[in-house]
């Protein structure tokens, strides 16, 4: 006899995980069809290129702080060794008042106001005008000179003591930058290690033939120069065409845009700032380009973070940026803001 029982039905419990699948399947599927492309080497080259901009510009802040820092230092080890002399000073006065109080003791006791000198907290005694009557000329000399120095040393003591704080505040900031330069760097690292090894070399050369190509094809005119320091100065620069891009860096195997600037100048001897924002407000302004002569410096961007020299014909030289060498390039091919004149 057939058997008339119903098939045995699937579980609650089995449709809903069976159903949950096949939607995990089909929302894989559909992300699949829309995520994002792989950026072609085009894109990458131009998120690269924008994050050297940044890191540049975080590189002349850094570049800022520790200059700052080094005049800070410097300006310390003068104070403290202003207020070690003085001390030597100071001790060396208070040794002479004392030997006026050991005569005056020998010749009949200590005069009452040496004897308040003596103690902790001469100042005070001073302050009262009535007891100089009890002092002789040259004591009341002493006393004063001792007084000024006292003065002096507190003022110095706490100049350092404010500077020192300065440092600090210098050095934390010096370590924010270059978290931000390195940051910038190896997110730009991350973004060329997507490419393949071929498209990463493709790039390499393309940089290896623009720095190439800018020397041999680099028609710079008979130009007059701006003086003859701004030529001997650009003449440096030429000397260093095919040095690499270092953040930080002032020569003379390496250099960031200003340390090329201000390395350039110091072999033709003129001291000009370090950081580009300051080369900018080193010698006179020249507004239009084509009033620019071969050695005056040529400032980029509206936040100045770029400077190179002038070299003629409407070619800069400069250290452009990581991953790239001392170079010539047209001056159209950054934001031109302003010359200067050293």
């Amino acid at each position: 006899m057939a058997s008339h029982r119903r098939p045995k039905q699937p579980s609650r419990t089995r449709v809903t995980v069976l159903t949950a699948t096949a939607a995990a399947a089909v929302a894989l599927t559909a992300q699949s069809a829309h995520a994002d492309p792989k950026p072609s080497k085009k894109e990458v080259k131009a998120k690269v290129d924008k994050l050297y901009t940044q890191a540049e510009k975080a590189t002349e802040q850094y570049n800022g702080a520790k200059e700052t820092q080094e005049q800070l230092e410097e300006s310390i080890d003068e104070l403290q060794d202003k207020v070690a002399r003085g001390q030597s000073d100071l001790n060396d006065l208070r040794s002479g008042l004392g030997s006026l109080a050991s005569a005056q003791y020998r010749s009949g006791g200590i005069d009452p106001s040496v004897q308040l000198f003596l103690s902790s907290d001469p100042d005070t005694y001073l302050d009262k005008a009535s007891a100089l009557d009890q002092l002789t000329g040259k004591q009341a000399e002493a006393l004063k000179k001792i007084q000024s120095k006292q003065r002096t040393l507190a003022q110095q003591r706490k100049e350092a003591s404010d500077k020192l704080g300065d440092l600090a505040e210098t050095r934390k900031e010096l370590g924010k930058k270059k978290k931000q330069v390195q940051g910038k760097l190896s997110d730009a690292q991350r973004l060329l290690n997507s490419l393949t090894a071929e498209e990463r070399q493709a790039l390499a050369d393309q940089e290896t033939r623009a720095s190439r190509d800018s020397a041999d094809r680099a028609d710079l005119g008979n130009e007059k120069p701006a003086s003859n320091r701004g030529a001997a100065a650009l003449a440096a620069a030429k000397g260093k065409i095919g040095s690499p891009y270092v953040y930080g860096a002032t020569g003379p195997s390496s250099f960031d845009c200003s340390g090329l600037t201000s390395w350039a100048f110091g072999q033709a001897g003129v001291s000009i700032p370090r950081i580009s924002q300051d080369q900018a407000n080193a010698g006179t302004r020249i507004s239009s380009q084509s009033a620019l002569q071969p050695g005056d410096l040529v400032i980029f961007y509206g936040d100045m973070h770029h400077v190179g020299f002038y070299a003629g014909n409407g070619q800069v030289l400069h250290a452009p940026k990581p991953g790239a060498s001392v170079r010539y390039e047209s001056i159209n091919n950054m934001p031109y803001m302003f010359g200067v004149r050293i």
